[in-house]
């Protein structure tokens, strides 16, 4: 009788999950989580979203990184067995000693704290273009200061061993609000129209990220990214068609642009996960999570 007690105290606790950063990501995956059973906490530096959280089964917490940990009681936001980070490198001037300091502060809370399992939502901006399949080995010399600040994070949390990390790299984000359509009346022309995308949609982030909390896959780094690469051209051309606009004309000097192909069969195989968009050609009507 008493282990089966102190299982189940152990599931309970393992159902206590906290997102820092209740954005475009972490709002939906938060709610996604609730209606799943999970007792999610969820942060914001924007106290007029608190009702919108509290609406989606979500604890709110106001939270600063600025950069150190600041806020409305972080200690209890932490009280979770399971963190995800969705805290993406702002653009100023400092953007690598900035981000790192960031995710510094929020390690040292977190050392102190019950969590012991982090989901960081890093990017695939941490690969150079090589022209070729990128793996979850390839990721040196990113050619961004922002895939520079995610590569030494990702090595600061993996090497802490209090708490066992998983890295999951997403690539460029689609769905809902994020649609092809919305870019094609800003282009002037299409440029790089033969370079491949990589793209996922968010219902697949979402799925994503809690299947590795369910599945209790730690310690790992996967790549995340629709397994369909097709080309920009043929990607803003299927939008076009779609929404009756017209393809805007491809610029005169395509050149030889460097490219990557994201390559997610890693994922795949270790959470045996299959993709709800698999080819952003799909471009599904969007319902929500």
């Amino acid at each position: 009788m008493l282990n089966r007690l102190e299982g189940s105290r152990r599931v309970e606790r393992q159902k206590r999950v906290s997102i820092c950063g209740c954005g475009w990501l972490g709002l939906p995956l938060g709610k996604y989580l609730a209606e799943k059973g999970f007792s999610v906490k969820g942060s914001t530096t924007r106290t007029e979203k608190f009702d919108l959280l509290q609406e989606a089964g979500i604890k709110p917490f106001y939270i600063s990184l600025d950069p150190a940990l600041s806020g409305d009681d972080p200690a209890a936001f932490l009280e979770s067995d399971t963190l995800v980070i969705n805290v993406p490198p702002k653009r100023r001037p400092d953007i690598v000693n900035y981000h790192q300091r960031q995710m510094a502060s929020l390690k040292e809370a977190v050392v102190a704290s019950p969590v012991r399992h982090v989901v960081f939502i890093s990017s695939t901006s941490v690969y150079p273009s090589l022209n070729r399949d990128v793996t979850e080995e390839d990721a040196c010399n990113p050619e961004s200061e922002s895939g520079e600040a995610l590569l030494g994070v990702e090595k600061m949390l993996l090497e802490e061993p209090s708490f066992k990390t998983t890295v999951l790299r997403f690539c460029g984000l689609m769905g809902y609000d994020r649609n092809p359509v919305k870019f094609l009346g800003r282009m002037a022309t299409l440029s790089n129209a033969n370079q491949p995308v990589n793209l996922i949609h968010r219902d697949d982030c979402i799925g994503i990220i809690s299947e590795v909390i369910r599945q209790e896959v730690w310690g790992e780094v996967l790549n995340a990214c629709s397994p369909g690469h097709p080309l920009r051209r043929e990607y803003y051309a299927k939008a076009a068609t779609l929404s009756g606009n017209e393809l805007p004309p491809l610029a005169e000097k395509q050149g030889n642009a460097m490219f990557k192909i994201i390559d997610s069969s890693k994922l795949e195989r270790i959470l045996g996960y299959r993709f709800r968009v698999p080819n952003p050609l799909d471009l599904p009507e969007d319902s929500e999570s």
